[in-house]
């Protein structure tokens, strides 16, 4: 695009009609919207030439060039909104989350009865701020996708108002394995909750329901609490994101519910055979915070990344190795029940070896790695971002014939 060619041709429009505007003003506007917010430059130069009609009370002129903008008038509805598309839309704010920069002064989802969307509002384009439960009017924005997610970007050229609007949204749910980049929403069960991987993070583990299973993060925002393990919420406008091929619900942005009854979770288990090959640190007895609904690992001084120093801790057990089943090594997690019938070691056992024996926590550790450390077993549970979370374990007994197999196949190899 020739901005300066762009910017005269705008000029001389409002030269004709008696207002004379700086080109050099208006050639500012158009690469920031060109360069910086990926606009189209037909649509930048609508925006642009809309946007001064309206600064000088002049009715809106066109933008002059040979784009046409793809309904920024006509109202559509949000879940109709393709990426490259110039859109108006009305909807509610129904959550605003911390802008990621400095150059972002709201992002959050605003939905209307088809759905929601993801938006980002530029602080560059000094629009008004929106408030969570209220209606907007927001004519020419321009709709991109980033990461397989289409999101609605608000910028100098995009008008905001708000409206009267007493419509009462009605959000859905989706099966867990119907759900796709976006914004989404379940009906599920909390199956696991796991230890933090990061101190920004409030709370992550496992939602599932009758088609399958879901990780879910939560990280720490004021007002924001955790789900409690086992119980059903009713859960609406979750971010839906992709990694690697996995889908995971960000929940932030969430409202979340609450109910009654239970859920038939689909087992989506698997069954791995192999040998231990390696134990983790963090394994054998470990300390837990004591405050309700947190549960997570502390520290060798008894820190929570939460709730700080944790005196009145709560012992518990758990194996984080490896487990290798010949073609591939797997991720393994070893919960209290599993890991006493796995080692023989009961957590009173264990306890009474971490508060006597001069190594404390350290022997229960080393009892535990020489009990399975090499050992075959057949483990069983889900397998989810390669963590293999074992409900249970058995050892694998000796197979004279198996062995013997093993060992013609690697002769004629030889």
């Amino acid at each position: 695009m020739d901005f300066s060619e762009a910017a005269e041709r705008i000029s001389r429009k409002f030269s004709q009609k008696g207002t004379e505007v700086d080109p050099k003003k208006i050639e500012g506007k158009l690469r920031r919207l060109v360069t910086e917010f990926g606009v189209q430059p037909s649509e930048a130069e609508r925006s642009v030439t809309n946007e001064l009609a309206k600064e000088f009370n002049l009715p809106a002129m066109g933008s002059g060039g040979s784009g046409k903008s793809s309904g920024a008038a006509d109202l559509k509805k949000i879940a109709e909104i393709a990426p490259g598309d110039w859109v108006t839309i009305e909807g509610k704010i129904v959550a605003l989350s911390a802008p990621a920069s400095a150059s972002i002064s709201q992002s959050g989802i605003i939905a209307d009865e088809s759905g929601g969307i993801r938006f980002v509002v530029w602080a560059k384009s000094n629009a008004p701020a929106m408030a969570v439960g209220s209606w907007y009017r927001i004519e020419s924005a321009v709709a991109e996708e980033y990461k397989g997610v289409v999101n609605l970007k608000i910028h100098s050229g995009t008008t905001i108002k708000g409206i009267e609007e007493d419509l009462a949204l009605m959000p859905t749910t989706m099966p867990i394995n119907e759900l796709h980049p976006g914004i989404g929403g379940v009906r599920a069960k909390v199956v696991q909750e796991w230890d933090s991987s990061h101190e920004r993070m409030l709370q992550s583990g496992l939602l599932g329901d009758e088609t399958g299973t879901i990780k879910f993060v939560i990280w720490k925002e004021p007002g924001k609490t955790q789900l409690e393990p086992g119980q059903i919420y009713n859960i609406f406008y979750a971010m839906v994101d992709e990694y690697n091929g996995k889908l995971s619900l960000s929940l932030n942005t969430a409202m979340i519910m609450q109910e009654e009854g239970d859920i038939a979770v689909s087992g989506g288990s698997v069954s791995v055979r192999g040998a231990i090959v390696h134990i983790a640190p963090g394994s054998g007895i470990i300390k837990r915070c004591p405050v309700e609904g947190c549960n997570r690992a502390l520290s060798r001084q008894n820190y929570c990344p939460v709730h700080e120093i944790q005196p009145k801790f709560i012992y518990d057990l758990r194996i984080k190795g490896w487990l290798d089943d010949g073609e591939k090594t797997h991720n393994i997690l070893l919960q209290r029940d599993v890991v006493e019938s796995l080692t023989g070691i009961t957590l009173d056992a264990a306890k009474e070896i971490a508060e006597n024996n001069p190594l404390g926590m350290d022997e229960v550790f080393l009892r535990m790695r020489d009990a399975v450390l090499g050992r075959y077993i057949t483990c069983s549970g889900r397998e989810i971002d390669n963590r293999l979370l074992a409900n249970s374990c058995e050892r694998i007994s000796y197979d004279s014939g198996e062995h013997t197999a093993l060992l013609n196949r690697a002769g004629g190899a030889l």
